[in-house]
């Protein structure tokens, strides 16, 4: 098992690219099933989840080649077994974002329950309740479910809480209906516009995303497109935070810059410098961090996936921040391995109060999961002497090669294959 070792105490200096976003590349992947011919994705990030994601995709029959640029051909599936199962669900949630693409398409799919999660439970009550008002019958046995429908119907149907799977798999899924559809309460996500925009250049007819309404006339058929998935938000913040707490100067080529406003505007009242160039943004990090209080929200709100990233900064700044956590209920795993690093930081229920100016450390530590992982890196950029971060399989899912692109900037960082944990 590999991990990754961190000496700290470097400015960051120089420029990155970012890559194609994960949780857009996902169900993107999805979408290609939808299609009556292939689908090529360009800016594809080289990731364990989008390598489990293609492994799915050829379990179902898909043919899928290339890497950065991907094909993928659909025009086998249906000819065998349409079923994600347990071994791939449970190791990657999205995994059931295949549901909506395959009852469209092929009539039918059999889905493992996700169950629980290092960040909490995620039900996926709200994805069957809105295929089920499409038409669609479900029957859950034996840790799976089973949907099934000779063609769905357009409905109206209104999410109970706002979700960004349930809402990219149920318009997947209405995109094929008969008959208009109208999805309230929907999540306005960039990935969730940019698997809209997806689907309508496949010809679908899809208004709303990226407001609280979508709605989507079905069509019959949907053809494969040529699409390069848009720049990681998340990826680009966490670089962001890492020239922040370094006291850097880097420029983020391609940073989606439209989809960041409220961590842009966060890490400013913090007293980041921020410049928006032609090649992408520039970011300079202060001599002092004024400390910040964060609510996560769904977007257009601070982002969940941003928050164990922004508590390592506000354990740098010069005073008291309060981040709160209302998305998922056991977001904050990280704070005891920062803790052992040197912060300062309270767990009240949801909210974490951070106490800032924290003299970090170098010592072993152990990832939970991808973002936390994420915050474990930061950390170990400024910590006095040697941080090794375990189980960093977690951080493969979502950052590509991350200790490559951290070492141009001046980062003390590289990978250890192979290692115990």
């Amino acid at each position: 098992m590999d991990k990754i070792i961190v000496e700290g105490g470097s400015r960051l200096s120089g420029r990155v690219r970012v890559n194609g976003a994960k949780n857009a590349a996902l169900p993107i992947q999805c979408a290609a099933l939808l299609g009556d011919t292939p689908t090529t994705l360009r800016h594809v990030p080289l990731l364990s989840d989008v390598h489990t994601m293609n492994s799915l995709l050829v379990g179902l029959g898909c043919a899928v080649s290339g890497e950065r640029s991907l094909t993928i051909d659909p025009r086998k599936v249906g000819e065998g077994p349409l079923e994600a199962s347990y071994e791939l669900v449970k190791t990657m949630r999205a995994s059931v974002t295949v549901m909506g693409p395959l009852l469209a398409r092929y009539g039918r799919a059999r889905i493992s329950l996700p169950g629980g999660c290092a960040i909490g439970a995620r039900p996926i009550d709200q994805h069957l309740r809105g295929l089920e008002a499409l038409g669609a019958e479900i029957a859950l046995s034996h840790g799976y479910v089973d949907v099934s429908a000779k063609r769905l119907r357009g409905a109206t149907f209104v999410f109970d809480l706002v979700t960004v799977g349930g809402t990219q798999n149920v318009m997947m899924a209405a995109a094929l209906a008969r008959g208009g559809s109208r999805l309230e309460n929907v999540a306005s996500e960039p990935e969730v516009q940019e698997l809209a925009l997806v689907l309508n250049k496949m010809g679908a007819r899809i208004h709303g995303a990226g407001t609280s309404v979508i709605e989507i006339e079905g069509v019959d058929t949907l053809s494969g497109i040529d699409h390069a998935i848009l720049p990681d938000r998340i990826e680009a913040g966490t670089f962001m935070v890492a020239a922040a707490i370094t006291g850097g100067d880097v420029l983020l080529e391609h940073a989606p810059v439209d989809h960041m406003h409220a961590v842009i505007t966060k890490m400013e009242e913090a007293g980041v410098i921020f410049e928006v160039e032609p090649e992408g943004l520039r970011v300079r990090g202060p001599a002092r961090l004024r400390p910040v209080d964060v609510t996560t929200k769904p977007h257009p709100g601070f982002p969940t996936d941003m928050q164990a990233q922004m508590m390592v900064l506000a354990t740098l700044a010069d005073g008291q921040s309060l981040i709160t956590e209302t998305i998922f209920e056991n977001r904050f795993m990280h704070v005891p391995e920062l803790c052992r690093l040197g912060a300062d930081i309270q767990v009240h229920g949801n909210a974490a109060v951070v106490r800032g100016r924290a003299t970090y450390t170098g010592t072993t530590v152990m990832a939970t999961d991808l973002r936390a992982s994420a915050s474990l890196i930061l950390a170990g950029l400024v910590a006095q002497g040697r941080t090794e971060i375990r189980r960093v399989y977690h951080l493969d899912r979502g950052y590509e090669a991350i200790e490559a692109r951290l070492a141009p900037l001046g980062a003390k960082i590289e990978r250890i294959h192979g290692a115990a944990s």
